[in-house]
């Protein structure tokens, strides 16, 4: 009797350490959630659009880069898919951007940065962050003139522990401090943050925030590692909401004011399945802090509305 007892009270005490650990596990199914294609862009020189940031002076606009080997420059498109301006980033060049992100500076004054953190050979010793004021951009339906940016301020990094790749690059838009999200094929990845205050004509060591391992999963037309592999991330313009893409899926997470972001990300996202796009290596908040826009990095570009 004590025996079988005993078997009892293993078999329980196994179905809630089962529990435990599913309690904190990431989603397979997806939260409800609407995909519209707004627009096809129109500018073909926006080939590969690596990265998306909402417009600070004007919210209707967001300012995309092409991948590596691109031209230095950022371009701004509206909701209807037309280029509203075209920048060239002054003595900058393209190893290999991979995100933008968009804030107010410490002195309120629009501010894009520029993520050239790709290192898929595994072979930089630093990567680069360009910031450069936003640049104002003309009128629907005037003509768009190539422009070019003053010098930007240059800000290199390397990481603690090894070189990684990267194609996520943030900015939290309260504190201004800027964030890398790693990339790898099996999941595995950290969020480092910069120092603060940021420090010029030096390599600043990046600090580790959190692990985070993005799981395989099963989508039709995508092979079940694409969902492991981090190609772009945001946080909310008001601070409240983080959100990841892969090349699969959204993961979002909300970020309580009374949590460390580290403690935040350590809960389980919810899981966002946007319409199935090609590459999509692009995501960032509307000013309302909950409608999400994607495009993807290939020629017909879509911009596309994600809403929940």
């Amino acid at each position: 009797m004590k025996a079988h007892l005993l078997q009892l009270a293993l078999v329980f005490a196994a179905v809630l350490t089962v529990r435990g650990q599913s309690a904190g596990a990431w989603p397979e199914q997806p939260v409800p959630s609407t995909s519209q294609q707004v627009a096809i862009l129109e500018d073909k020189r926006i080939k590969e659009s690596s990265g998306l940031a909402l417009g600070v002076r004007d919210p209707s606009i967001f300012w995309t880069v092409n991948d590596s080997g691109g031209e230095p420059c950022v371009f701004a498109i509206d909701r209807s898919g037309k280029t509203r301006a075209k920048v060239r980033v002054r003595d900058a060049a393209n190893f290999d951007w991979e995100d933008a992100a968009s804030c107010k500076d410490e002195n309120g004054t629009p501010t894009l940065f520029i993520g050239d953190i790709g290192d898929n050979l595994l072979i930089r010793s630093t990567i680069q962050v360009y910031q450069i004021t936003e640049p104002e951009i003309n009128a629907p339906g005037q003509p768009v003139a190539e422009a070019e940016t003053a010098a930007p301020q240059l800000w290199r990094a390397n990481y603690p522990d090894g070189k990684h790749n990267a194609e996520s690059l943030l900015v939290h838009p309260q504190t201004r401090r800027l964030y890398i999200l790693t990339k790898s094929d099996d999941g595995k990845c950290a969020l480092y943050a910069f120092p603060q205050p940021l420090q010029p004509k030096v390599s600043m060591v990046l600090e580790k925030v959190v692990d985070l391992t993005f799981p395989k999963l099963i989508r039709a037309g995508k092979r079940p590692h694409d969902n492991c592999m981090t190609s772009a991330a945001s946080f909310a313009p008001d601070g409240s909401r983080m959100v990841v893409s892969t090349y699969s899926s959204l993961y979002e997470w909300l970020l309580p004011k009374n949590r460390s972001l580290a403690e935040a990300l350590q809960q389980a996202p919810v899981r966002i399945e946007p319409e199935l796009l090609r590459q999509t290596e692009a995501v960032c908040y509307d000013s309302d802090s909950r409608t999400l826009w994607i495009t993807s990095e290939h020629l017909p570009t879509p911009l596309l509305r994600v809403t929940r």
